[in-house]
């Protein structure tokens, strides 16, 4: 294992960036910034392997690994040609390119970069190139920024809100990075209840169970950056070894006027290792109850009315959820993800301002939060 130090780019769905920050900067990672799309750090690869194995909010980690000059396509073939795969590609796996260009290079065409970088990893080092990105077993990003050609590795493989135990999903569902990223939003730390009143397939109480318990969120999948060169099985498996859980006595409570998805809630919840805190329960909207003991957090991911549901049959169903916060859960925390903000009030809850939109499948949504009720 190399002990070189080098850039780390943290990917999030654009709006999300300052979140990460802050789990970033309490994971103690070296540098942390935040960019599009994501956050900086610099490390070396048993930063690559920790954050892909313990973040939370980051869809993809890709470790920077190299930078030239080109100018034209030639060039680009020339220096691709001279780059040291062999550090970072293991021969037998294969390859896929992924480029983006801009209009401040005089390269523009991603197409013509893609082949002439694929050919160059293929001659000189005997890759396979995959068909596409999704059948590749090693993707390398090259991203061409005023005539620099900056190469990246994707360590990550499927995307990480993939934790390896959700099998059953409903419509639309949240991805666990972005419930994650929501959570740590809404100020939840592990420490509170949580409910969840259209919970779907218990994204949102699954991901708040294991922080409770403080599990890792990568323990149960494979990584792409177990194919690099530069793995080190031993030290990856040391950094899981160290890995703490702590006990915990919250209860997470889960309904769904769906009996289905209440059914694969509780699925996904055992898969996970957390069922023994969360209780899920066929019931509407209008029919749920405060659980007993103390206030928590109430998050929803309600219908939007773009894919699931119309919006002008929504207004109801957001209403009663409203009037059965203000009704039933004083103390409590609301937080609501949406793209509707005329929506939003109809729960006339007393929402705090909201942050910039987040994309979130081809829609853009934001986060509604309440103080205490």
């Amino acid at each position: 294992m190399t002990d070189e130090i080098f850039e780390i780019f943290l990917a999030t769905p654009p709006g999300l960036e300052e979140t990460l920050l802050l789990e970033v900067m309490e994971a103690g990672f070296k540098r942390p910034e935040t960019t599009g799309g994501g956050v900086t750090i610099w490390g070396d690869w048993r930063d690559v392997w920790r954050a892909n194995l313990t973040l939370r909010g980051t869809s993809k980690v890709l470790a920077r690994v190299g930078d030239f000059r080109a100018f034209h396509l030639a060039q680009l073939d020339k220096r691709s040609r001279k780059y040291a795969w062999g550090d970072i590609l293991t021969k037998g796996q294969s390859v896929k390119v992924d480029v983006a260009t801009n209009k401040k290079s005089k390269i523009y065409h991603a197409g013509a970069a893609v082949e002439r970088i694929e050919r160059a990893i293929a001659e000189e080092f005997g890759a396979t190139i995959a068909e596409g990105l999704e059948d590749a077993d090693l993707v390398i990003k090259a991203r061409i920024d005023d005539n620099n050609v900056i190469l990246s590795v994707d360590t990550s493989g499927d995307g990480l809100h993939k934790r390896g135990h959700k099998q059953a999903m409903g419509k639309a569902p949240m991805r666990e990075t972005m419930a994650a990223m929501f959570l740590r939003a809404c100020g939840y730390d592990g420490h509170e209840p949580v409910l969840d009143p259209m919970c779907g397939s218990g994204t949102f109480l699954i991901e708040a169970a294991e922080i409770a318990r403080n599990m890792m969120a990568g323990r149960a999948r494979a990584f792409s950056f177990e194919r690099l060169a530069t793995y080190d099985a031993a030290a990856v498996q040391s950094i899981r070894d160290a890995w703490q859980t702590r006990p915990s006595d919250q209860r997470f409570y889960g309904s769904d006027r769906n009996v289905n998805v209440i059914g694969s809630a509780g699925e996904n919840a055992a898969r996970a290792g957390v069922a023994d805190m969360c209780t899920f329960t066929p019931t509407p909207v209008s029919s749920i109850s405060r659980p007993d003991g103390p206030a928590g957090l109430v998050i929803v991911n309600p219908p939007y009315g773009a894919r699931v549901g119309k919006k002008k049959d929504l207004f109801a169903l957001y209403g009663a959820f409203g009037d059965k916060m203000r009704a039933e859960f004083k103390g409590w925390r609301v937080g609501m993800i949406t793209t509707d903000t005329q929506l939003a009030e109809a729960t006339k809850l007393p929402w705090l301002p909201t942050e910039a939109p987040i994309a979130h499948g081809g829609l853009k949504v934001k986060l509604f939060r309440t103080d205490p009720l």
